[in-house]
């Protein structure tokens, strides 16, 4: 990196961090801090909605997804725009009249006041691993590429998001998602349109959209019913609509982006801007991917994306046989930028018969390739197995970072890590401002007997979000890389948003049942979604489990909400035989 690209990304962050302090300084009240003064228009939420989501790790490692698997990935979000309708038809309305500063608040209202401590530290535990994983995800890689100290990575990232999140709370969080998704967008625009002018002089954007196609990167829809595909149409369509439902709907960390509206209009348009533009932002988040794809069809690719796992196998017994590997990437490299030659000949010519032979050309290709890096795989685990460390095969995440790295001039470096950072810390500032709130809000004031003020609150509140902000920057220390981080963070979700949401389902819509069962239900629920997680998709391969994880937030609504009818007939009927 030249120091055109240095003074890009640490102008950029400091200048968020300052921006955020700055004009949310003097904030006194729990109105202010927690509620952001509830003025906040709709573009305002809609864009701190979308910020929250959009992590780093969307950004790193969704290119690297599409690289890999294609644009499957997007039938994810299929069920989001329903889930959309349904909270500002069903949740806004509830959490507005009742003005609760927390989503937890109303289940205390309508239950208890133990079942709404239990659906906190539930989100408590999922959202403190979820922080620490978007601190880490940025900082592992960035880490690796230009080889700083994974620690001071942590720390540095953790405490930019610590000062302006505890100073100025959830108004310092909407304030600067603003800026931060601006920063975003123009990022990958830029690298999207730089991609195409990287490519050959006679491969426009639909020939690269062929390229693409013929080697099956644009397989978009699946609409098989095999429950052990992570990603299909009908997964997206009820797992995906429930995780939605659960994450904009009862996470806190979103909750609190739109409770700050100005009203319930304001918070209603806010996500349905959010539910309109999402897919198309992941759809072509997903395409700067394939694009990356098409440009190393004609430029050399590494044999694996990471770099210190390179570093290590080299370094050991086993570089000769990665080096023969090395060898045949890059004859294969040779054969696959003739075979795309002969495919883009084939279709300018328009000759069908000689298109079809080059598809079946590059899909032979790309088997071997893919064949070829998986035994790279193989001994990158062996490698580092005769060190005696925890291996690390991983190289998804790092797709993205390498071509930008790699590829793009000076200054569009410091720009695109900016934008890895912005994501990082936006989404990071929203769960530390969550689980601040929800902990002091949540727990400490309704489990203690404390007299609390609104001065006090403010205090609490900025107290545990600084220790969250500690927490994270713990976990993400001791925090290991995953087949791909982005399904990291929606799997630990999956494991407990099923449980969350039924348990606001139950509170909407079955008015007969009360606290007790919906309690106990949840227990029980928590415990029996975690053995499935183990036993169906854990203990197997990624690959091959046994049930798609996205099935999971289904299961666990389903489960406490029929469990909690069960318990809540044995207690009636109890009651019944004891009059």
């Amino acid at each position: 990196m030249e120091i055109i690209d240095w003074s890009v990304l640490v102008g950029t962050l400091l200048f968020i961090v300052l921006y955020g302090v700055w004009k949310t300084r003097g904030i006194q009240n729990v109105e202010d801090y927690v509620g952001g003064g509830r003025d906040s228009k709709w573009w305002t939420i809609g864009l701190s909605v979308m910020a929250t989501q959009a992590s780093a790790i969307t950004f790193l490692s969704t290119p690297g997804q599409a690289f890999h698997d294609g644009m499957g990935f997007v039938q994810f979000y299929f069920g989001l725009p329903i889930a959309m309708v349904i909270i500002c038809l069903v949740f806004i309305p509830i959490y507005h009249k009742l003005k609760v500063f927390t989503a937890y608040e109303f289940l205390e209202t309508r239950f208890d006041l133990k079942t709404r401590s239990l659906a906190a530290i539930l989100f408590l535990i999922q959202r403190g691993l979820a922080a620490g994983i978007t601190i880490f995800a940025p900082a592992i890689i960035l880490s690796s590429i230009l080889q700083w100290d994974l620690w001071k990575l942590n720390i540095i990232i953790g405490s930019l998001v610590i000062i302006y999140t505890v100073s100025g709370g959830t108004k310092a969080v909407s304030v600067t998602q603003k800026q931060q998704m601006f920063i975003i967008m123009t990022g990958m625009f830029i690298a999207f349109f730089y991609i195409l002018g990287a490519l050959p002089e006679d491969i426009t954007f639909s020939k690269s959209l062929e390229i693409a196609g013929a080697s099956e990167k644009l397989n978009i829809l699946d609409f098989s019913f095999d429950t052990t595909e992570r990603y299909t149409f009908w997964s997206g369509i009820t797992g995906g609509l429930f995780l939605a439902l659960a994450y904009f709907g009862t996470d806190q960390s979103q909750v609190q982006r739109y409770l700050s509206g100005k009203s319930v209009r304001d918070s209603q348009l806010g996500l349905i801007f959010n539910g309109i533009l999402k897919i198309p932002l992941q759809f072509f988040i997903l395409l700067v991917g394939v694009m990356v794809f098409v440009f190393y069809q004609y430029n050399q690719a590494p044999l694996n994306f990471n770099p210190a796992a390179t570093s290590k196998v080299l370094s050991s017994p086993l570089s000769e046989e990665y080096k023969t590997l090395q060898e045949h990437q890059l004859n294969l490299e040779i054969e696959k930028k003739i075979a795309q030659n002969a495919f883009s000949t084939a279709l300018e010519l328009k000759e069908y018969n000689a298109i079809e032979d080059a598809k079946k050309s590059i899909i032979s290709i790309n088997g071997r390739d893919s064949a070829n890096r998986v035994k790279a795989k193989t001994l990158i685990k062996k490698a580092y197995e005769l060190n005696n460390q925890k291996p690390e095969t991983n190289d998804k995440d790092y797709v993205f970072i390498h071509f930008i790295l790699n590829n793009l001039p000076k200054g569009l470096i410091g720009l695109l890590l900016a934008v890895i950072l912005s994501a990082a810390m936006s989404s990071t500032a929203s769960e530390l401002n969550a689980l601040g709130t929800i902990t002091a809000l949540d727990i400490y004031k309704r489990n203690t007997q404390t007299s609390m003020n609104a001065k006090k609150d403010v205090y609490a509140t900025k107290l545990f979000t600084m220790a969250w902000g500690i927490v994270a920057i713990l976990i993400a220390c001791v925090a290991d890389l995953f087949d791909n981080l982005i399904q990291l963070v929606n799997i630990i979700g999956s494991i407990f948003y099923g449980n969350v949401l039924g348990i606001f389902l139950l509170a909407f819509f079955f008015k007969h049942v009360k606290g007790n069962a919906v309690f106990f239900a949840a227990l029980a629920t928590q415990v029996i979604v975690c053995l499935i997680y183990y036993f169906l998709i854990h203990i197997y391969p990624s690959g091959q489990e046994k049930l798609g994880y996205l099935w999971l937030n289904f299961i666990g609504a389903a489960l406490v909400t029929f469990i909690a009818l069960i318990f809540q007939e044995i207690n009636n009927a109890r009651k019944l035989r004891n009059k």
